[in-house]
């Protein structure tokens, strides 16, 4: 089943439970869908692969949310915004852990010939497609710059 349809089935369940805050996610996902199906005056179906940016990037929006609410002691703000991420999280690919990313960084580095800083570009660039999905763009970063700079 397509993740568009993932989330239609969930929006449908979290009506009938009454669950507004899963409806709230789950709606602000389809909007999102809806706008990317409709950018640049096309009605082509968005693939998998820009449905799990999409959520990532709702997944991402909150979380920044969630942590300047957080920082303002605004628990009362954090609190749906947290709880929206859980919800939006079950859409997504498993993410990896840090040595497993760390392992496609390294075998990057030595499949490109990496020798510096100055590849840094190249390797990221290979590695957030490996990886579409299932590692956050800082922690590849983070790995990738101290992979080069050793």
């Amino acid at each position: 089943m397509s993740l568009q349809k993932q989330v239609m089935e969930q929006m449908k369940a979290a009506m009938k439970a009454k669950d507004t805050v899963a409806l709230q996610a789950l709606r602000a996902v389809k909007a999102a869908f809806l706008l990317a199906k409709t950018a640049n005056g096309s009605q082509e179906e968005i693939t998998e692969e820009q449905a799990v940016k999409i959520i990532q990037k709702q997944v991402k929006q909150r979380k920044d949310s969630a942590a300047i609410f957080i920082k303002q002691n605004r628990e009362d703000l954090a609190a749906p915004e947290l709880a929206e991420i859980t919800i939006l999280e079950q859409f997504l690919p498993a993410e990896l852990s840090e040595e497993e990313i760390k392992k496609v960084v390294l075998a990057t580095i030595n499949e490109l010939g990496a020798s510096g800083m100055k590849d840094m570009g190249k390797v990221m660039g290979v590695v957030s497609n490996k990886l579409a999905g299932s590692a956050d763009g800082k922690t590849i970063s983070m790995l990738v710059k101290s992979s080069l700079s050793n």
